[in-house]
């Protein structure tokens, strides 16, 4: 692949260390206190193409060190030459397509500037104006946002991008996916044409490649190689569900008679997560909660409790899961489909590790069917059906195999009443 002439790295495993990357000390010090001993692949090899000042387009999954991959290498360019102009706009923009990616964007920059001088602040959807414009008010070198809160306070002209140098847009073909790019385009003709431009994505194919001529001058451009598309030792599984009432009848079910060690469950929102983990616990089940409003204290301690086994069910968010590594996980659950078929290849590869046989297991109802239908697609392949006596669905899994067009929609089964189901 070699858009605008760069030239493509396949990466499949690293071999050197942050010392052989030429960061400044003082990173490579906050690098060390946040536990990292080598980089991963895309950081071994994006990292130095950053440093060179060059575009770049990276094909890299959630959980791979991608975001460190371009904060370490943007911070020590700053840190290490002066701002073009005196003014308080961002010196960095990255644009991520969801809060609470810009919100772990945020959390990574805060960790490793720790021992330089340093500001960040985010603009996001869904939470308050005010904080927002009173950080604008302020110089910031580096600014996280969503499209259209970013937007927003544009329109209002609360943001110079007169001294802009870099500009990263994370989880390209996300924002794609959720109807951004004509979004995106009036951010990128906002800002200066001369920058260092980076783009992240979990393919770099079709509309993306298209992005990256747009917008990338001669880009690099890094792939990630894995083989963990099929996960042929992994058991794919679904159940078919008539609503939110009857996922968790079946998630009771399943927690019960699998013959499970430990098992990742993710849910779509934080308050999902809250909500289901207050669930188990009140069944007795030994679980606990991780998404991206937990205290780092708390976090440690969620994660330390299911690296010794005090914790058989671990409720998450995708975010919040970056980057975990436990060798224990037997079974996956997806109580909510991801909207994104890569996400879901993501979450199912936390179980089977190093070899070992997995499951996992998806509760799908009308809701989620695009969803299935673009992870069957991707894996090229139809996941089991479960059928459990007692507990089987009334609504039917449509025919089409063609997207609904509705995957947010709330829906109901047709007969009036509550949903009865013969006891076991």
């Amino acid at each position: 692949m070699r858009p605008h002439g760069g030239r493509a790295i396949n990466v499949s495993k690293s071999i050197m260390s942050f010392e052989n990357l030429n960061l400044d000390e003082r990173l490579l010090e906050a690098v060390d206190a946040c536990g990292f001993t080598k980089p991963t692949p895309i950081q071994e090899q994006a990292i130095p193409v950053i440093l060179e000042g060059g575009d770049l387009m990276g094909s890299a999954q959630t959980g791979t060190g991608k975001t460190a991959a371009f904060v370490l290498p943007i911070l020590h360019q700053i840190i290490n030459r002066e701002p073009v102009n005196k003014s308080i706009g961002p010196r960095c923009l990255v644009v991520a397509p969801t809060r609470e990616l810009a919100q772990q964007v945020e959390k990574d920059a805060v960790d490793y500037s720790k021992f330089i001088k340093f500001t960040q602040g985010s603009v996001v959807g869904g939470v308050s104006y005010g904080p927002q414009i009173q950080m604008l008010k302020r110089p910031v070198d580096m600014l996280i946002a969503t499209p259209g809160r970013l937007l927003d306070h544009m329109g209002q002209g609360r943001i110079d991008f007169s001294r802009l140098e870099f500009l990263v847009l994370d989880e390209a073909d996300r924002m794609l996916d959720m109807g951004f790019i004509g979004d995106i385009r009036k951010i990128v003709g906002a800002v200066p044409e001369k920058r260092q431009t980076l783009l992240f994505s979990a393919t770099l194919e079709g509309p993306i490649l298209r992005m990256a001529q747009s917008f990338l001058k001669e880009p690099e451009s890094i792939s990630l190689t894995t083989n963990t598309k099929n996960h042929e030792q992994i058991e794919q599984r679904i159940h078919w569900a008539d609503n939110v009432s009857h996922k968790h009848d079946l998630l009771k079910h399943y927690v019960a008679e699998e013959e499970m060690s430990q098992a990742v469950i993710f849910t779509s929102t934080k308050r999902g997560a809250d909500e289901l983990v207050n669930q188990l616990n009140k069944r007795g089940q030994k679980a606990a909660v991780l998404h991206g409003d937990l205290r780092q204290s708390a976090r440690k301690k969620t994660m330390d409790d299911m690296h010794h086994g005090k914790i058989k069910l671990l409720v998450a968010t995708d975010i919040a899961a970056r980057g975990l590594d436990f060798k224990n996980i037997s079974h996956v659950i997806n109580f909510d489909l991801p909207n994104t078929a890569e996400d879901y290849i993501h979450r199912v590869g936390r179980t089977g590790r190093a070899s070992a046989t997995g499951t996992a297991i998806s509760l799908v109802c009308r809701k989620d069917w695009d969803y299935l239908v673009s992870i069957e697609r991707l894996t090229g392949k139809k996941l089991k059906r479960d059928n459990i006596e007692g507990l089987e669905a009334i609504s039917k899994e449509p025919k089409n195999r063609s997207t609904l067009g509705n995957a947010g929609r709330s829906w109901k089964p047709s007969r009036r009443g509550s949903i009865k189901r013969r006891r076991r």
